[in-house]
């Protein structure tokens, strides 16, 4: 995997800074930290962009429900598992075969590690919990009026 021309030759503090900068422009434009957040690492590194429509209800801890794993976790754990994680030709329905077993393990400890950054940062993994951490309190998107008072302030990171 590499990263597309565009960010080639940046040193890994300039390429982060770039994709934070660019995450936080897709997510004010374009609203969604799961969308943003995949949308991110398809400029960067490139891959299906099926993958940021596949993103499309990361939202608001899972189709704006507030109750689950936080979008932008949930997008970068999709986009690692793109790359890494267990292909279908490695599943059975018919026998259990241990190789395949032991073939999720990568991706699962990427995952394990970027879950782990989240806590670390904002002591949890689910959106209501961060929001909390971040803007002090919880936005419920669902509601228009909540949702614009959001846009408004100027909180979205």
């Amino acid at each position: 995997m590499r990263v597309t021309e565009a960010y080639q030759g940046l040193d890994p503090h300039d390429l982060l800074a770039k994709a934070a900068n660019l995450g936080e422009r897709y997510l004010q434009m374009s609203h969604s930290c799961g969308q943003s957040t995949v949308a991110t690492l398809h400029d960067i590194i490139g891959f299906d962009g099926v993958l940021v429509k596949a993103t499309n209800s990361f939202c608001g801890g899972m189709a704006e429900q507030f109750l689950g794993t936080c979008g932008a976790l949930a997008g970068g754990i999709l986009v690692i598992d793109y790359f890494f994680g267990r292909p279908i030709e490695k599943m059975s329905a018919e026998k259990y075969v241990q190789s395949n077993i032991d073939d999720l393990e990568p991706a699962w400890r990427m995952n394990e590690s970027l879950a782990d950054r989240f806590v670390s940062e904002y002591a949890s993994i689910t959106c209501a919990s961060i929001h909390r951490k971040l803007f002090g309190r919880i936005f419920y998107l669902r509601d228009r009026a909540e949702a614009e008072r959001f846009i408004a302030s100027g909180k979205i990171e």
